[in-house]
């Protein structure tokens, strides 16, 4: 499979995501509703000709409607959509849910129980196989099992592009999840140009990176169409090919591990190797493998999950959040169909917030599948802002030009915006979105949805002086005029 390589540095708060094909109505500038209180006119001739943009702002106070458009048009979430899969979390899971891994005893087997922690690390699982000496002293005389039975099904949503695979905000959403399922390394190009490139992968690390790629000139790179990609090669093992311009500094490249049993299988080896535990079986995955319970590691508390995968826009914690909540939900294994329809009946059932024409295929808002409108994602802030008390959500957002995805966004984090804005962002190819809530200069609250899409603003010439791009124009236009006019 070879990927386009450019996606391997953009992360997943800022992801700009190739072909995405969406058939929309036709762009327009007016309101589809009446505006209620101090009419409010956002400049959309800021942006790009042919954008599709629903925005939705509200009176928290009153909840009344102070601008709408297009709020009933179904558009791509993006990373909005985890403010849903955090609601839904807090109302069944419940702020102080843990995952659990593990470690059993099976007779002469052992057996690691994974739960689909998101967060549990190489250390951590290196601390929880220390307790096998207390055990079964230094040596493990039958097979370490893999039991991964708490998800079912793909790994990677429908609808998650086949070029972004390889990059880390599309890691794998597996129950054997480990170090978030990516491994960092570095790309050299320090070297002549028409020399091979040098890549570094840390040797403890058991995922193989290879490269033939070629140091070229920016010139060159352009007059060739010359471009770095990623090959995955199976068995963990990627190829770089193509070009690189040539570079002082070492790139940093996020690789997603593709096959999480053979990856954590070589971790435990060599964890065991290092801790002086002897292993006279093999290392199998088996998710029927039961046994007594002889040790265990608990993660932090949902809320502090919570807290990480909001403001960091992290993709894995989402979906394996996701799984969890169908796996718990329905009593079944987790996985990306029944985590979303038990989203929408638990926001059902403990929120009255109806979503059964939303199109939910994940948690995070990865997949081109999603779809929900202005309106229905209002409900979901609303909903969170009125029982912050209890669910104490509205701390996990993003802060403009303080904290998160939000933090170096331009338009919204200098003066008077910056701290002002309490939001979560979601990016996609052509897709800009931002909900949450705005503290105007009055001392009055907003809440906005913001779902602008099908921006494709016309390539700039390199030799011209910069310029802010559309986006950032609208949405500085935007946010200060909510500001400073209510």
């Amino acid at each position: 499979m070879r990927l386009p390589f450019r996606l391997l540095l953009v992360s997943a708060s800022l992801t700009v995501l190739p072909h995405l094909a969406l058939a929309e109505q036709a762009t327009t500038d007016q309101p589809t509703t009446p505006v209620a209180l101090k009419a409010y006119q956002p400049d959309f001739k800021a942006l790009p000709y042919g954008h599709d943009t629903a925005l939705l702002i509200t009176d928290a106070k009153s909840g009344n409607t102070l601008f709408s458009q297009r709020e009933a048009q179904y558009q791509p979430p993006a990373s909005t959509q985890k403010m849903v899969t955090a609601l839904a979390a807090q109302l069944y899971l419940g702020k102080d849910y843990r995952f659990i891994t593990q470690l059993e005893q099976q007779n002469g087997n052992v057996v690691v129980r994974f739960s689909g922690d998101p967060s549990l690390s190489r250390q951590q699982l290196s601390v929880l196989l220390s307790k096998l000496k207390v055990h079964s002293g230094s040596t493990i005389k039958g097979d370490l099992l893999l039991n991964g039975s708490q998800f079912s099904g793909y790994e990677q949503a429908p609808g998650w592009p086949w070029d972004i695979l390889g990059v880390c905000y599309s890691a794998p959403s597996s129950s054997l999840s480990l170090e978030h399922n990516c491994v960092q390394g570095a790309l050299y190009s320090n070297r002549n140009v028409g020399d091979t490139t040098r890549v570094n992968i840390p040797s403890h690390q058991p995922l193989k990176v290879t490269t033939d790629a070629l140091v070229t000139t920016k010139a060159r790179q352009k007059a060739t169409h010359c471009d770095l990609e990623l090959t995955d090669k199976g068995n963990n093992h990627y190829h770089l090919s193509g070009c690189l311009v040539k570079r002082d500094k070492p790139l940093p490249l996020n690789f997603a591990v593709q096959d999480t049993e053979a990856y954590i299988s070589k971790v435990i080896k060599a964890e065991l190797k290092r801790l002086g535990i002897k292993l006279e079986g093999d290392i199998k995955r088996d998710d029927n493998a039961k046994g007594k319970v002889i040790a265990s590691h608990r993660s932090a508390p949902l809320n502090e999950l919570l807290d990480t995968m909001v403001k960091d826009s992290d993709n894995l914690y989402a979906d394996n959040i996701a799984k969890t909540i169908g796996a718990k939900y329905f009593n079944q294994p987790g996985s990306f169909t029944n985590g979303s329809k038990a989203i929408k009946a638990i926001l059902k059932e403990k929120a009255d917030i109806d979503l059964e024409r939303a199109v939910i295929v994940d948690g995070s808002g990865l997949s081109r599948n999603n779809r929900m409108t202005a309106s229905q994602m209002m409900e979901v802030i609303t909903y969170i802002y009125n029982h912050d008390d209890t669910l104490n959500l509205l701390t996990t957002m993003p802060v403009s030009g303080q904290s998160g995805t939000l933090r170096y966004r331009q338009s919204i984090r200098h003066k008077p915006l910056q701290g002002r804005i309490h939001a979560k962002s979601g990016s996609l190819y052509g897709t800009y979105n931002l909900a949450g809530l705005i503290k105007t200069q009055s001392g009055k609250t907003l809440l906005f949805v913001q779902m602008v899409s099908n921006y494709f603003p016309p390539e700039r010439d390199d030799s011209l002086p910069a310029i802010a791009p559309p986006i950032e124009t609208f949405e500085r236009t935007l946010y200060r005029g909510l500001y400073q006019q209510y």
